[in-house]
This record gives C-alpha cells, structure tokens and sequence, in this order.
C-alpha cells in the first residue's frame, strides 16, 4: 500500500522575513501551550501527593507538596492559558487546608 505524499510548495516569491517572524509565533505558542500541559502534569502528581496527605499522621506530607504545586502553579503562570495554573493553586489550597486543619503537623 503506498503512502500519500504531503508537499508544501511555497509561492514563487516569498518575504523570509515574514516566514521567520511566522516561525517564530509558531515556537511561542507551542511552548506557552506546553508549559501549561507540563503545569496539569505537575498538578496531577501534586494531587495524588495530596490525597495521602489526607490519611490521619501523614498531614506532614503537604508541606513537600505545597512548593511542588507551586513549581507547576509558576510553568502554569507562563502559560497563556491558566488552567494548569489555577488547578495548582487549587491542590495548594486543598493541601494548606489540611496543614491549617491538622495544626501543621498532623
């Protein structure tokens, strides 16, 4: 079975210029949009870190989790989009209530 061929032929002219500054857009939207999926990823460890710090004498946990939420709420702040950012400020919220609930120890 033979493959289809994808060809881009470009117009007989074209302002490199332009195709650099198009180049360029491409790579920053690719990487503000990663570095919010890399916040989720962030956020989803957090969260699962933080439903163990939810069983009775493990409360200690959340204060490693507290600035590891905070490491993905900042790759969420460089994002241009903010879910990833608020999801983690969510779990940090979840998690220093637990720390204000068990005293900050328990």
């Amino acid at each position: 079975m033979a493959m289809a061929r994808l060809s881009l032929k470009l117009p007989a002219y074209y302002d490199p210029v332009e195709l650099q500054m198009l180049v360029k857009v491409v790579h920053y939207v690719y990487n503000t949009v990663m570095a919010n999926l890399i916040s989720i990823l962030i956020g989803l460890i957090a969260l699962v870190l933080t439903f163990i710090g939810l069983v009775p004498l493990l409360g200690w946990t959340n204060w490693l989790i507290l600035p590891i939420a905070g490491i993905g709420a900042l790759f969420g702040l460089i994002s241009s989009r903010t879910s990833g950012m608020y999801f983690c400020l969510i779990v940090m919220a979840i998690s220093g209530f637990r720390l204000w609930i068990g005293g900050g120890i328990i």
